[in-house]
């Protein structure tokens, strides 16, 4: 699979998800009739390492990184505990090989916060992960509710 084909799946099949490229990331954000500057994200296609992001080697032909926000249950149920916050330009302490490609891990950076990678991953590693897919957009659908339930939001279009 490739990065668009990914994003157009993910579009097609979760309500409201609205994505935003820039820095060479599409970020894939929660925004039901945009009523926020961005919304929530959950999901990031990264194409090209990044000033302080060169941890997966994404500058390979070929080599792109899916991203997902897990839930905490889920980060500890697949890897464990969460490692600590490493320092500016620095990766988490996991033991991985984070260039691995279709090997589903925890983020090279975000691992602290509960984030995991796949780097190009197949038709059947894709399939095979869309269910966390899915758990953070859930996860981002009561985050969204949460930050517009008690203030009125001004549309954005």
């Amino acid at each position: 699979m490739n990065p668009n084909e990914i994003v157009e799946t993910i579009i097609s099949m979760l309500p409201s998800v609205a994505p935003k490229a820039s820095w060479g990331e599409t970020a894939l954000f929660y925004n039901p009739d945009n009523l926020l500057p961005n919304g929530v994200y959950f999901c990031t296609i990264k194409e090209h390492d990044g000033e302080n992001d060169k941890s997966s080697n994404l500058n390979r032909k070929g080599v792109f990184r899916v991203a997902i926000g897990l839930s905490a249950e889920t980060y500890v149920r697949l890897f464990g505990p969460k490692p600590s916050r490493p320092k500016k330009g620095g990766i988490v302490n996991t033991g991985h090989d984070f260039t691995r490609v279709n090997e589903f891990m925890p983020h090279p950076i975000y691992a602290w916060m509960g984030w995991a990678q796949i780097l190009s991953p197949t038709k059947e590693s894709f399939t095979d992960i869309l269910p966390f897919i899915e758990e953070a957009h859930r996860t981002a659908v009561v985050k969204f509710n949460k930050k517009t339930a008690n203030h009125s939001i001004k549309r954005t279009r």
